[in-house]
């Protein structure tokens, strides 16, 4: 028995070391690059494949194929993707969202590389570099960890490196080269990655897909060692490493045998699982970029041309109809992502591990193997397998709720791997499975027929969630989640909504394809599949369902009409450039096309500038220009030291926007007059503490904002107001006190449902849906505020003199000042009966400032509570009624301005 554990202990140390080669290489990367470097696997799979290739093929000697690889190759490739993806994306402050397509476009396009060149099948004559004795590859991890952590601890370029990660901009301005640091990082990361791939080859399948999904498995490590402890990543590894073999002599018996096995089998997923889900801050700071998911304009009868060309295989026989089969099952696929990626904002990488269960339950009802219910016709059994699929969307939907960017990804990309190794992969769930066709349907011809009907419907269900309250609720949710919560949105909600949603469209998509292809494949739908899949919708347009429609037939097409891997590879490079063209090759062709049209604009003679002229008077222009006067930004008025404030549009003037000087004043001359206000309560604040670890931020404040007046918080930077906002805003929990709206405790409400009760607020920085229109953003505040008005959208962009050409305008193409107007607008139009402002007058010029105190004290004297925390001292002197000073946590003084500011403010 001590043999056998000594054996497997030893087998255990060696698949340990590779593990830990992989955990050392994504945390060098990530820590001198900001970047999960998904491209891990899949360099690591290429490095393999041309060490094969120099021995092999060739006939090099091993040690000079592998100074090829190892020294050479792995270097240049991290060097490469360094210097022409992810450099541009940092200069230009692209978010960790951003650069994670990146990576996955680069893993993309070096599986579709790699399958291109050396076929999909596997190999299993790759060179063994290192003997089977596990003690070398574990002395080279040992060295490699020690080498690299004393490099990064007490070396220069180690500093360099951690000043490089923490703020790559403020590290160049104090004199460090950080592209050779991020150069140096990403070529011993690719280093490690190649040296893993080569370890790894002769012991397991060397193909394209297998390979690197086996070294991504591993990323558990990195996650658990919080992608910073190069210490713990290697104990990390080498324990699962051990533990999995040693599980191996077990050989447990009954109904979960099977699954006991498989986990045995494959405990590096499961410590992805745990990791991934309950670590949640790895890479939180961002969701998918909103240039990722701006929704593309439709090229004029581009729907036209689709309907034709999927109408077009009708006319088909053969292979080629056999081929067309899959397009439209694989485009409702897509069409999940959509909803989950290109409307929710959400980044989902396991869409493929639902499309299989679709199809998994499809098989198993219409064979009468599903548990507890008996064998339903195919068609039956689909419609059946959707609907069970649905709620397993709560899997990814779930983590979503807490989770955003890399986190996210994670997470979805572990229950992907997850359900591919436990269920897809696992005979007792797949074997002697095969899938018909319903009945009716059994030609291509007619079954092509089924799927159009099919695809029909699955685009009308994409649509209604695109369109209407619950579509301008996601749109909101992707482009601001924080502002989105603040108006009103449940947030939660609506992620478990796009993600159930989503699941049920891949599992009809993943049914479809089953039964196009007459059999449940698990290697159609295999988490490298999920990879490519999220990657085309990305870079074809993700809030565009023509775009995935495309995708699909791209998918299809390429590898049916060439060699397997041409449109991975052709995805590879569309998602590599999607940090420089965000929006999608479609919107990149257009702006070039309309770059060479402005280039080739003829000018008018001095003759033909006459006759324009007496054309066209010069009184057009004038008046164009009254007609946009609430959309185009003027010259401003130089703030107090001098320096020119930011840019925006001139604010409407006193008599048209207020009717008058009082503050009880609307455009119609009379008060800001709402539908049947309810008296507004008296939101209070008692003995709140708020800690951010050992400081303290509140120190029992006590404050109330009542009713009818305006209450604002000064205070130097660092006394706590926004802290104070946070906990009255909902966005943060005090440590202790209570936070109360009349009579009712909503210390522990969240922001969403505080909305609802009539607390609305805007923010320091400004908060808008750039993809929405600025009617469509005041939408979004009537819709989910309280109660209902009909009339409270026209209102508030009168109000603010946003009725004119900007109400159709996106929000994304206005000045600061009109944005202000317009989350100012967003807020009202819910019909708040207490209102927070943080910071109002931020990005205003004085004229602004004027229009939005007239607008502020009017809606005072109608009875609406304000807050505002300012730190224009002027302002708060012209609008409040009550000052409170902070400092240190605490409320010093309270009192009307003219004596708080005079007397306790210096």
């Amino acid at each position: 028995m001590s043999s056998l554990t000594y054996d497997l202990t030893l087998a255990g140390l060696s698949v340990g070391s590779a593990a830990a080669l992989t955990g050392i290489g994504l945390i060098v990367t990530y820590r001198a690059t900001g970047v999960l470097n998904f491209a891990h696997g899949a360099i690591a799979m290429v490095c393999a494949y041309v060490l094969r290739q120099c021995v092999v093929e060739w006939g090099w000697p091993l040690w000079l194929a592998a100074t090829a690889t190892l020294v050479v190759l792995a270097p240049a490739i991290g060097v490469t993707l360094e210097r022409f993806v992810f450099r541009p994306l940092a200069v230009r402050g692209s978010d960790p969202a951003q650069t994670l397509v990146a990576s996955i476009g680069v893993f993309v396009l070096l599986v579709g590389g790699a399958a291109l060149l050396w076929g999909q099948g596997a190999r299993d004559d790759a060179p063994e570099l290192v003997s089977a004795d596990p003690w070398g590859q574990l002395a080279v991890v040992l060295v490699l960890a020690a080498g690299v952590g004393a490099v990064i601890r007490w070396t220069r370029f180690g500093r360099e490196l951690r000043a490089v990660v923490d703020d790559r901009q403020l590290a160049v301005l104090g004199g460090i080269d950080a592209d050779r640091v991020a150069a140096a990082g990403w070529a011993f990361g690719s280093f490690t990655a190649g040296l893993t791939g080569v370890l790894l080859a002769p012991y397991v399948r060397l193909d394209p897909y297998g390979l690197p999904l086996l070294v991504m498995e591993v990323v558990a490590v990195a996650v658990a060692a919080r992608m910073r402890s190069l210490p713990v990543a290697v104990a990390v590894a080498l324990g699962i490493g051990v533990a999995q073999s040693q599980l191996t002599r077990l050989h447990p018996s009954g109904w979960g045998g099977p699954l006991l096995q498989a986990a045995d089998a494959n405990l590096f997923v499961v410590a992805l699982l745990v990791t991934s889900l309950a670590m949640p801050r790895v890479g939180t700071r961002d969701a998918l970029p909103r240039t990722a998911t701006t929704r593309v304009p439709t090229p004029p009868g581009a729907w036209i041309v689709a309907v034709v060309l999927f109408l077009l295989p009708l006319g088909f026989a053969g292979s080629d109809l056999h081929t067309s089969v899959q397009v439209p099952a694989l485009g409702v696929v897509l069409l999940s992502l959509v909803v989950v990626t290109g409307r929710g904002g959400q980044i989902s990488l396991g869409q493929a591990a639902y499309a299989g269960l679709g199809a998994l339950f499809t098989a198993l009802l219409s064979a009468g193997r599903f548990p507890g219910l008996p064998r339903l016709p195919e068609l039956a059994a689909l419609v059946v397998a959707v609907v069970l699929v649905a709620p397993l969307g709560l899997l990814t939907g779930w983590p979503a709720i807490s989770r955003r960017g890399l986190a996210l990804a994670l997470a979805t990309f572990a229950v992907g791997v997850g359900v591919s190794r436990f269920v897809f992969a696992q005979p007792y769930a797949t074997s002697g499975l095969s899938l018909d066709r319903p009945a009716g349907f059994d030609g291509d011809r007619a079954y092509y027929v089924l799927e159009l009907v099919l695809l029909a419907a699955a685009l009308l269900a994409t649509h209604a969630l695109r369109r209407g309250r619950t579509g301008r609720a996601l749109a909101a949710m992707r482009d601001d989640e924080s502002g989105a919560s603040a108006t009103g949105v449940q947030v939660p909600s609506l992620k478990l909504l796009a993600f159930v949603s989503g699941a049920a469209l891949a599992a009809l998509g993943g049914g479809m394809l089953g039964m196009g292809a007459r059999a449940f494949d698990p290697g159609t739908y295999d988490p490298v599949r999920g990879l490519l899949w999220f990657a085309a919708v990305v870079v074809l347009g993700a809030d565009s369902t023509l775009g995935a429609l495309a995708a699909a037939a791209l998918l299809v097409g390429l590898d049916a009409g060439t060699r397997g891997g041409v449109a991975a590879a052709l995805i590879g490079v569309l998602a590599v450039l999607v940090g420089r063209f965000p929006a999608g090759p479609y919107e990149a062709l257009r702006t070039a096309a309309n770059r060479l049209r402005g280039r080739r604009t003829s000018k008018l003679t001095p003759a033909g500038a006459r006759v324009r002229a007496q054309v066209h008077p010069a009184a057009q222009p004038a008046t164009r220009r009254r007609a946009l006067a609430g959309v185009t930004p003027r010259p401003r008025v130089a703030a107090a030291d001098g320096a020119p404030p930011p840019p925006g549009p001139p604010a409407p003037d006193h008599e048209s926007r207020t009717g008058g000087a009082g503050r009880n004043t609307n455009p119609a001359g009379g008060r800001v007059h709402r539908r049947a206000p309810a008296p507004a309560p008296t939101l209070k604040a008692r003995s709140l503490h708020a800690r951010y670890g050992r400081f303290t931020a509140l120190d029992g404040v006590d404050i109330d904002i009542p009713p009818g007046r305006i209450t604002a918080v000064v205070g130097p930077n660092g006394a706590g107001k926004s802290t104070l906002f946070h906990c009255l805003a909902g966005t943060l929990h005090p440590t202790h006190g209570q936070v109360h709206l009349g009579d009712r405790d909503i210390t522990r409400l969240p922001p969403h449902t505080r909305t609802r009760l009539g607390i609305a607020r805007t923010f320091q920085q400004l908060s808008v849906f750039p993809s929405l229109t600025v009617a469509e953003n005041v939408r979004v505040g009537a819709e989910q505020g309280r109660p209902t008005d009909p009339e409270a959208v026209e209102r508030a962009l009168r109000l603010f003199g946003l009725d004119g050409p900007a109400r159709s305008l996106p929000a994304a193409d206005l000045p600061t000042g009109t944005l202000r107007r317009v989350e100012l607008a967003r807020a009202l139009a819910g019909n708040p009966r207490v209102l927070l402002l943080d910071e109002p007058a931020a990005g205003l010029d004085s004229t602004e400032v004027a229009a939005m105190t007239r607008v502020l004290k009017a809606l005072a004297a109608d009875g609406t509570a304000l807050l505002v925390v300012e730190h224009d001292l002027d302002l708060v002197a012209d609008l409040a009624d009550v000052v409170h000073v902070m400092t240190a946590g605490h409320i010093v003084a309270s009192g009307p301005p003219d004596h708080v500011l005079d007397e306790v403010v210096p």
